[in-house]
């Protein structure tokens, strides 16, 4: 009896143990890379967003949305194109909907007087987006300027 349990509760610290050890390494309970890119925005320039757009849709299609962690980072010029009119903004939209990760650098808008009112309701914010690419390279992401 004593042996039973003891051979139970081996096997339960073991599964544990290979699940803390997979999450550490950035991979899913089914062995499963995940994969992390931060892709900076700096650019005003709708046919590098939507360059950026379609980079983000085909890592998503090749690696699959779920395998992926997808951040675009806009400041300075490129902060324009996260804004309510915005040429790229229903495709901005539907990256959002699809699970990509879109950040507005909370010290261009200031520079630029624009309130969270002037944005894309879909997007998010950080306080500085050099910033964030840097903490996101520093963690292991891959990084992409297109």
């Amino acid at each position: 009896m004593n042996r039973r349990l003891f051979i139970q509760a081996a096997a339960a610290t073991a599964s544990a143990t290979l699940l803390i050890a997979a999450q550490a390494q950035g991979t899913g309970t089914s062995g499963t890379k995940r994969h992390k890119i931060v892709i900076q925005m700096s650019d005003a320039d709708p046919g590098k967003w939507n360059l950026a757009l379609n980079n983000a849709k085909n890592l998503q299609d090749d690696v699959g949305a779920t395998n992926v962690d997808i951040e675009i980072v806009a400041y300075g010029p490129g902060i324009g194109m996260l804004k309510l009119e915005s040429p790229v903004a229903s495709r901005v939209d539907d990256a959002v909907k699809a699970g990509v990760k879109v950040l507005a650098c909370e010290n261009t808008m200031r520079g630029q007087k624009l309130t969270k009112d002037d944005m894309n309701g879909a997007v998010g914010y950080v306080p500085a987006g050099v910033t964030e690419i840097m903490k996101k390279q520093a963690e292991g992401w891959a990084y992409l300027r297109p």
